[in-house]
C-alpha cells in the first residue's frame, strides 16, 4: 500500500548545514521527551493513543451515525475551533467540496453571524434535521449563542420531546453547561476525553461522529492514523517522516523563516490547511516564540500571492500538500478549433497537469529564494487523511517541545474572550466594563471618516 511521503529536497537551500544537524539533535531531544510524556503538558497527550483507544467508541458511532443517515436530510455541527475543524477537514477531503449524498453537513457556531444563522433557518425549513452540539464546557459564545437559536427552532419543529431524540451532545463526562442542559433534556451523549485538548480531538466522538454520519470509513480513517503512529516510532530523520518535518522546520526557523505557508493543490483539501492552522497557531504561538502558519490553495492562489511567493521578502517557506491520485480521472479532449492552442494536452488528465503546475512551482520557487519541502498522500481517503492528520500532529509535539513550550495550552485564546465579555457587560465583568470602555474612546481619538 502506498503511504505519506515527505520530501525536503527543496527546502535545504535555505538551511546551513550547522543548523540543520542542530535542528535534527533538538528535535530527537523533543521525541524523547513526548516518548517519556514528561513534558509540560503530558496531561493532555491522550491523543497519543487514539489510534488504539477510539477502536473502543467506534461500534456505539457507527450505531449513531446509521440512525443520523436514515432520519436526516441535514446534519448541523455545531461547534467551533477544534469542535469542527477536523471533521469538516477530513469530511471535505474524502467526500469533495461539492459534498454530496445524504446527510448534507452544515455547520455552525463557528463564528458571530446573524444573518448566516438567517439564512440557515430558511434553508433546512422543511428539511428532516439532526443536530449534533460539540463543546467541552458548553460556554463558549460562539456555539452556544448558535445552539440556543438552533434548539428552539428544533423544539418548534418538533416539538420538544421529539427534537431532544434528534440533538447529540458531544461534551464532558461530568460538568459544564452542555452537560447539564443534555442530562436535563435527554439528549443521546458522546465524551470528550480530559486529556485530549480540542485541536488533537479529530479522531474523539467529536470528529468521528460527523465523519462517520457523512458516509465515511471511520475504521479506515483510524487505521491510517495507525499507520502513521508505527513509523514514528524511531527518532530518524531517514524513516519517521513527522521527525524530518519538525526537523527542517526548526531548522528554518534557526534560519530567520518565521512564516511557514502549507500550499496545496487540491481545493478539498482547502479545510485540512485550516485545520493545520489552529494546529501549528494554538501549539506553538506563545511566548514571543513560533513559526506563524499560513495557507494558499493552488493553482488558484498562485494568481494571486504567487508574485509574492515568488520575489517577495524573504522570511518564510513552504510546504506543499499534494495527491498522488485524483478521485476520478478526467481527461482533456480535443477540440478541432484549437482556439486556446492546447491541443498539445489532449489525452492528457487533469490530475497530470496539476501535478506539473506544482512541479514547477516547487522548482521556480526554489530557484527564487523559497525554501519548500513537500508531504504527498497517495489519494484522498480516509485512511491516507488518518495518516495525514496524525503526522501533523506528532510534528508540532516534537516542534512544541524543540521550542521550549507546553504544546497543549493555549493561553492567549481567553484574552478577547475576557475583554468580550467585559464589553458585553457579563456579570462578574462590571469593573472590566467601565475600563475597556474608556480605553475604546481613547483609542478612536484618530479616527478618520
Amino acid at each position: 500500500m502506498k503511504r505519506l511521503r515527505y520530501d525536503y529536497s527543496y527546502a535545504l537551500n535555505g538551511i546551513a548545514e550547522s543548523d540543520f544537524e542542530i535542528s535534527v539533535g533538538t528535535i530527537r531531544e523533543a521525541y524523547s521527551v513526548l516518548e517519556g510524556r514528561i513534558g509540560a503538558g503530558s496531561e493532555f497527550l491522550g491523543w497519543l493513543d487514539l489510534p488504539e483507544t477510539s477502536r473502543n467508541i467506534v461500534p456505539q458511532i457507527l450505531e449513531t451515525a446509521s440512525s443520523i443517515r436514515e432520519s436526516s436530510d441535514v446534519l448541523i455541527i455545531v461547534g467551533i475551533g477544534g469542535s469542527y475543524l477536523g471533521a469538516r477537514a477530513v469530511i471535505d477531503a474524502c467526500t469533495g467540496f461539492l459534498q454530496q449524498g445524504k446527510p448534507e453537513i452544515i455547520y455552525a457556531g463557528h463564528h458571530i453571524s446573524g444573518g448566516y444563522l438567517t439564512d440557515l433557518l430558511k434553508y433546512i425549513e422543511g428539511k428532516r434535521v439532526a443536530i449534533n452540539v460539540i463543546s467541552k464546557s458548553g460556554t463558549t459564545t460562539e456555539p452556544a449563542l448558535a445552539f440556543r437559536v438552533l434548539k428552539q427552532w428544533m423544539e418548534r419543529t418538533y416539538g420538544r420531546g421529539l427534537a431532544a431524540k434528534r440533538i447529540v451532545a458531544t461534551t464532558d463526562l461530568h460538568r459544564g453547561a452542555l452537560k447539564k442542559l443534555a442530562d436535563l433534556e435527554g439528549y443521546q451523549q458522546f465524551i470528550i476525553p480530559d486529556d485530549v485538548g480540542g485541536r488533537f480531538s479529530v479522531m474523539t466522538p467529536v470528529g468521528l461522529l460527523p465523519i462517520a454520519a457523512a458516509g465515511i470509513s471511520i475504521d479506515d480513517f483510524v487505521s491510517g492514523a495507525h499507520t502513521m503512529k508505527d513509523r514514528c516510532l524511531t527518532p530518524s530523520i531517514e524513516t519517521n517522516p513527522a521527525f524530518a518535518y519538525a526537523a527542517v522546520r526548526n531548522a528554518l526557523l534557526r534560519n530567520g523563516k518565521y512564516i511557514e505557508v502549507l500550499a496545496s493543490f487540491e481545493p478539498e483539501l482547502q479545510y485540512v490547511t485550516e485545520w493545520w492552522k489552529q494546529l501549528f497557531g494554538e501549539s506553538e504561538g506563545k511566548e514571543g516564540r513560533g513559526i506563524f502558519p499560513a495557507a494558499v490553495v493552488n493553482t488558484t492562489d498562485l494568481h494571486s500571492m504567487g508574485q509574492y511567493l515568488q520575489d517577495g521578502a524573504r522570511f518564510l517557506f513552504e510546504t506543499f500538500l499534494t495527491v498522488e491520485n485524483d478521485r476520478e480521472e478526467l481527461l482533456i479532449p480535443d477540440d478541432m478549433e484549437d482556439c486556446d492552442g492546447l491541443n498539445y494536452l489532449t489525452g492528457k488528465s487533469f490530475s497530470y497537469v496539476n501535478r506539473k503546475a506544482y512541479e514547477a512551482t516547487a522548482l521556480a520557487h526554489s530557484q527564487g529564494g523559497m525554501p519548500n519541502s513537500t508531504v504527498t498522500i497517495p489519494a484522498l481517503t480516509p485512511h491516507a487523511i488518518g495518516e495525514l492528520i496524525y503526522f501533523f500532529e506528532i510534528a508540532v509535539a516534537f516542534g512544541g517541545y524543540a521550542l521550549g513550550i507546553n504544546p497543549f495550552d493555549q493561553p492567549g485564546v481567553e484574552n478577547y474572550k475576557r475583554n468580550m465579555f467585559a464589553l458585553l457587560n457579563k456579570p462578574g465583568f462590571e469593573k472590566e466594563h467601565n475600563t475597556l470602555l474608556q480605553k475604546l474612546a481613547r483609542g478612536s481619538r484618530r479616527k478618520v471618516e
